[in-house]
């Protein structure tokens, strides 16, 4: 079974620290670990460098970057998507989808009316779209 890097991060933190929820973890160009982090009480500079403290042994592998989700919050998990219907948000695919507006894109954005455990409906510019979680490849909040 393979572990995802989000998935090692949320298990470095879940004791370490608990209240700190892990929104993305990724590793982007040149070798950086990019860490996207909230906390009851808002994020810190203290907060973000605890974090960094915690991730010790993956700094021996990454540049590690921990950041607060700012106003264009990445959206992942499907609790995320469920606590922001009604907002605008971002969703690009991994693949094209077709039978949305008048060819087969991968953007889309729109008001996010919908969220389960399977999928997030979206009432895009051009129609309702709806997309399976395993099918989107990066989702955010879009400022409004």
């Amino acid at each position: 079974m393979t572990t995802s890097i989000q998935d090692t991060v949320e298990a470095r933190l879940r004791d370490a620290a608990p209240a700190v929820e892990v929104l993305l973890a990724e590793v982007v160009s040149g070798g950086t670990l990019r860490v996207v982090i909230d906390h009851p009480d808002g994020v810190t500079l203290d907060l973000c460098a605890e974090v960094t403290h915690h991730l010790g042994e993956l700094r021996e592998q990454y540049a590690i970057e921990v950041s607060s989700p700012g106003t264009e919050r990445p959206l992942v998990k499907p609790e995320h998507f469920r606590r922001y219907v009604g907002r605008r948000v971002r969703v690009r695919t991994r693949e094209p989808l077709d039978g949305v507006g008048t060819r087969p894109r991968r953007s889309f954005s729109g008001e996010l009316v919908g969220a389960d455990d399977v999928a997030v409906t979206l009432a895009a510019d051009d129609g309702m779209v709806t997309v399976p979680y395993a099918g989107i490849h990066r989702s955010n909040l879009i400022e409004e």
